[in-house]
Order: C-alpha cells, then structure tokens, then sequence
C-alpha cells in the first residue's frame, strides 16, 4: 500500500495489467470515465518520452450518487484515480483509498460511502495480483 492507496506490482506487460485492473474493476461496479495516456499527453505537449502511463478515472455510479447527494463539492474528489505504469521491467498499478480522500473531508454522511468504495478497491487490488 502507498500513502495514498493499495499498490500493486504486476509482471505483466503494460497492456496486460491496464486489460486486468480494467476488467477487475468492471467486476466491482466501476466503469472507467477518462483514460488519460501521460506518455502521449507528454510528447504532444512537451516533447518529453515518458514511460508508459495511464491515469484512469473509475466511477461506480450508486456510490458517486450517494457521495454527491451527500455533498455536491465531493465532486472535486471524483473519479476514484487509477494509475497503470512501467517500472523496472515491471507494472505498477496503484488505485486511491477512498478512505484518504476522506480524511480531507470529516462529514460522518460520507463515511460510509468511503467505506464501501475501499472495500471494493481492495479487493480489486487483491484480483490483479492473481
């Protein structure tokens, strides 16, 4: 786990871990809503190379309704981030804690809410690495 969320080291391709963490968080209700590809945002913008690495933004639709029917400004928090990169000839997957979004906003209306969605992170974390 990293400071901000349950880390994964895969040695699997790239594409293959992006395939799995997308199909794993399918299987948990989340849906991916932006797929933002750094390396190719980075030489079109910059003319930087960068590894290969994807900021994917999941949303599970009853707990966002929940979460924003709470507090419309937890929108600022959403989607649930997702990152896919290579790294020493390996994959790293890391998906955000709900639970250390939370710790931003104390409002007992949304512990819940974050309480289920990092289950559910978990255990999409937890399906990867088999």
């Amino acid at each position: 786990m990293s400071e901000l969320g349950f880390q994964s080291i895969l040695n699997l391709s790239y594409e293959a871990a992006l395939e799995k963490v997308t199909e794993a968080l399918k299987a948990e209700g989340f849906g991916i809503l932006t797929s933002i590809d750094v390396k190719e945002t980075m030489k079109k913008k910059l003319d930087v190379d960068f590894r290969k690495y994807t900021i994917l933004g999941a949303c599970n639709p009853p707990l966002a309704n929940k979460a924003l029917t709470a507090r419309p400004d937890m929108g600022l928090l959403l989607p649930c981030n997702v990152i896919v990169y290579e790294e020493n000839n390996t994959t790293v997957v890391n998906i955000i804690d709900p639970m250390s979004l939370a710790a931003f906003i104390p409002d007992p209306s949304l512990e819940e809410v974050a309480r289920e969605a990092a289950e559910r992170l978990k255990r999409v974390s937890a399906a990867i690495k088999k």
